[in-house]
């Protein structure tokens, strides 16, 4: 979307100011369908920095997640959401949803084609 649906942004505002990560939610994003549940960038964040911690080799990155002057960059107060932060997010292919087990992504709102709340998935029924 050039201009991202103010519904969208009015979502990712809420989660961001409730600081809830209950909200699922379905986006197309350049013909990719990913579905997961958002969560507040702070909470995002810290997240992906435990992980990062948690390697060997990718340790030393953790410290652009939670370090303030180091890649996190507050948004100025009243400013509204500019990406969206999924947890426990599955891209969906066929009948596959990958990973299996959910990641960690980061979507730009302006780039969001369609949305639908609710997390898709699919069964063998």
């Amino acid at each position: 979307m050039s201009k991202p649906d103010h519904l969208l942004v009015d979502i990712a505002t809420t989660v961001e100011s409730e600081q809830s990560n209950q909200m699922s939610l379905t986006v197309v994003v350049q013909g990719a369908v990913l579905t997961g549940r958002l969560a507040p960038e702070a909470v995002w964040r810290e997240r992906v920095a435990e992980v990062l911690e948690d390697s060997e080799r990718l340790g030393p990155f953790a410290a652009i997640f939670v370090s303030p002057d180091r890649g996190a960059r507050p948004r100025p107060s009243g400013e509204p959401p500019t990406h969206l932060h999924f947890h426990v997010a599955r891209i969906l292919q066929g009948t596959l949803g990958i990973p299996e087990t959910g990641g960690m992504y980061r979507i730009a709102v302006k780039d969001v084609s369609a949305w639908t709340v609710g997390d898709l998935s699919y069964s063998d029924g």
